[in-house]
């Protein structure tokens, strides 16, 4: 019967052993498998210091206390693994592990590790018996549960010279594949935020008249344009449209070394990921390394709604700016611009006079602007204003991107739960603001990878809630204390706070009226807190 019980004790941690290391990739993943910004994102979220790792060493600490009977040690570890096992199967993640080739490469050598590690205690116990050989197995794994973290960061480091090798073989071939293609029109797009949403509107009008190929879903790192290269550029496409991600300064400039564009949209810079990039001038210089990487007859698209785009000279390329806001100098401008629960109608102006007018499913400023970068260019490479027009109209809500929709129940749901910013959260109440059949509900968990402005940020949020909605849901104890510090004491506001979005949706049901509308403003922070 204690051989049985070693067994399932043993199996049982194992298991959760291997779930916990799967988390953990998925951690190292969103990290870009860069060790450093894993660690820094341990830091800011208390990774190494969760309750289930503390618990992890407390277990397999008393299965070492002497006194105790390895029954009973057999029990806490069972427990614990059975617990651990049930929360993390349930557990739910916005953007969960993706079981690349390199995934499976640093699992592989992750769990070898843990496998080695463990095969030494149970090889250094000659004089037990088999139960008590694997009694101490399963302390050993519950062990090495509490500090999994370190046994995927010395897999990713173990194989960087496997990676390195890979990484080139690809890239050289991506890069041979470019330099067959000499007419290929490549456009770059970057910007802290909105850079995916000028992508997908840039290539929906482009392809009414050029063959299109976009960079698909988030793959915006040098991988992410190499694989892009590889596996879905053809030899007729005639324009590649490429989203530039960066979390440290050079990344841009690394995937314009193998694309080489030759016209550039900056969408935005602002504080996001200041935690790798250290400061607001880091953000602004990574981001021009687009501009800087343009040929003399390229032509630049800038956001000058930015201050941190509008104060930076642009002398190596022709540049034209845009802005959606009024009284911001800029070669065009958005002009008459209205909303409705329908989507928007506004005209870009420039300083001879009306260009176009446009209306689209589309709302917010946010989208006004994304929409502006994409028309100038446009333009720019020939595509008529008819083309354009009716483009612009048949273009669809990018989900989780201020997308709005309504329920079966009446309700108008405002969708901007993707990785919100300061800009594009203001922009989210603007839109909310306007939406007056019935209350305005907010639901949040505030603004994350904000680095030491995030705090003061939040509280900026926070502030101006009150003047756009009529009923708040702060969601998680991540942001909690400085939105309701922004928020202050009104009543005109009707403030809830909840541990988690399961528990907003309970709350949603039993609140909302028919005619309401609802903003998800963010929903990441249950991945990072």
């Amino acid at each position: 019967m204690y051989l049985i019980a070693s067994i399932l004790t043993l199996l049982v941690a194992l298991v959760a052993l291997f779930l916990r290391t799967k988390v953990d990739l998925m951690m190292m993943q969103q990290n870009s498998y860069r060790i450093n910004r894993y660690r820094v994102w341990q830091k800011e979220s208390g990774d190494t210091s969760t309750m289930s790792r503390l618990m992890a060493y407390i277990c397999a600490g008393i299965t070492l206390v002497k006194w105790v009977p390895a029954t009973a040690g057999l029990a806490v570890l069972a427990i614990f693994g059975a617990i651990e096992c049930i929360r993390l199967l349930r557990k739910k993640y916005k953007k969960p592990l993706v079981w690349t080739a390199r995934v499976r490469r640093i699992c592989g050598v992750a769990l070898l590790v843990e496998a080695i590690i463990i095969a030494i205690i149970a090889l250094g116990d000659f004089d037990s018996s088999t139960p008590y050989c694997l009694y101490r197995c399963a302390t050993t794994a519950v062990l090495i549960y509490a500090a999994s973290y370190w046994i995927v960061i010395a897999a990713v480091w173990l194989l960087k010279p496997v990676e390195n090798h890979i990484v080139k073989k690809y890239y050289d071939e991506a890069a041979s594949i470019l330099r067959s293609m000499p007419d290929l029109k490549i456009i770059g797009i970057t910007g802290s935020y909105g850079k995916t949403s000028t992508k997908h509107y840039l290539y929906r009008i482009l392809s009414e008249q050029y063959d299109t190929l976009m960079t698909p879903g988030n793959f915006n790192t040098t991988l992410g344009v190499v694989r892009t290269v590889r596996e879905y550029l053809k030899p007729y496409n005639e324009v590649f449209i490429v989203e530039m991600g960066a979390k440290e300064c050079g990344d841009i400039k690394e995937i314009c070394d193998l694309v080489h564009p030759s016209i550039g949209i900056v969408t935005a810079v602002g504080p996001q990921h200041l935690e790798s990039f250290g400061s607001i001038e880091n953000v602004q210089a990574t981001k021009f390394e687009l501009v800087d990487s343009l040929p003399a007859d390229g032509f630049a698209v800038l956001n000058n709604d930015f201050d941190m785009i509008a104060t930076r000279n642009v002398a190596n390329v022709e540049a034209v700016r845009y802005s959606a806001q009024e009284g911001r100098a800029a070669d065009y401008h958005a002009v008459d611009v209205t909303y409705s629960q329908h989507g928007t109608e506004f005209t870009i102006a420039s300083a001879e006079g009306n260009i176009i007018t446009l209306r689209t499913r589309l709302v917010g400023r946010c989208n006004v602007s994304n929409l502006m970068a994409a028309v100038i260019v446009a333009l720019h490479m020939g595509v008529s204003a008819d083309k354009i027009k009716y483009a612009v109209g048949q273009i669809e809500q990018v989900e989780h991107r201020l997308s709005i929709k309504s329920t079966p129940g009446g309700l108008t749901i405002i969708d901007d739960a993707y990785n919100s910013n300061p800009v594009g959260s203001a922009m989210a109440l603007e839109v909310l603001a306007g939406m007056t059949a019935g209350r305005r509900i907010i639901i949040t968990p505030g603004m994350i990878e904000l680095g030491e402005d995030q705090y003061r940020l939040n509280r900026d949020f926070g502030a101006k809630i009150p003047g756009c909605a009529d009923i708040a849901i702060i969601v998680g104890k991540y942001n909690r204390e400085a939105i309701t510090e922004g928020i202050g004491k009104t009543d005109k506001l009707e403030v809830h706070t909840v541990d988690s979005f399961a528990q907003a949706q309970q709350l949603l049901v039993s609140t909302a009226r028919c005619g309401d509308t609802v903003l998800y403003e963010n929903d990441l922070p249950d991945t990072f807190k």
